[in-house]
């Protein structure tokens, strides 16, 4: 082996050896999070968690699938839980006083319904057949039949055929 491709060799195990070792030399106290910090995320994270569960027992009792009686003591339940983590989020962040707490989740609740209903709204089969036959009588090209050289279909509109080229008469 030639001298070059010894060094070489060497600075590559050098750099690969400080690469991995890297996160033993680095200040830890910079990666440490503070208890405020932490206790912020949780409540951040348990607020997600509960609108959340919100929609979803929403969305679940629009399909049927909670009985009536059980649903307003199920939402008045998720509500009182979730108007409570914001109050402790409220007294967490900036210690301002929580008002109207429920509200702000009414609001977010509706926020996030309107977003997952513009995303996806489902249609009955009789709405989706209707659109498909008011989308085929309003497409302007109907089908002229077949290429009589290569068998491919061609439009009406068409005065050679799109893939071999041949003219249609």
């Amino acid at each position: 082996m030639e001298l070059g491709a010894i060094f070489l060799t060497l600075s590559v195990i050098v750099i690969t050896g400080l690469f991995i070792t890297r996160p033993f030399w680095e200040d830890r106290r910079a990666r440490s999070v503070s208890a405020e910090e932490h206790q912020l995320s949780s409540l951040l994270a348990e607020r997600d968690r509960l609108l959340t569960a919100l929609q979803e027992l929403d969305f679940d009792h629009t399909l049927g699938k909670i009985p009536a009686e059980d649903y307003p003591n199920m939402r008045a339940e998720l509500l009182r839980m979730a108007s409570e983590t914001l109050r402790k989020l409220d007294e967490a962040q900036a210690g301002s006083p929580a008002s109207d707490a429920e509200s702000r989740i009414e609001a977010a609740i509706a926020a996030r319904r309107a977003d997952s209903a513009a995303h996806a709204s489902p249609l009955s089969e009789d709405d989706l057949e209707e659109r498909i036959a008011a989308r085929r009588a309003n497409r302007k090209e109907k089908s002229g039949g077949f290429c009589p050289k290569c068998g491919k279909p061609v439009l009406q509109s068409d005065r050679f055929c799109p893939s071999c080229g041949k003219p249609i008469s």
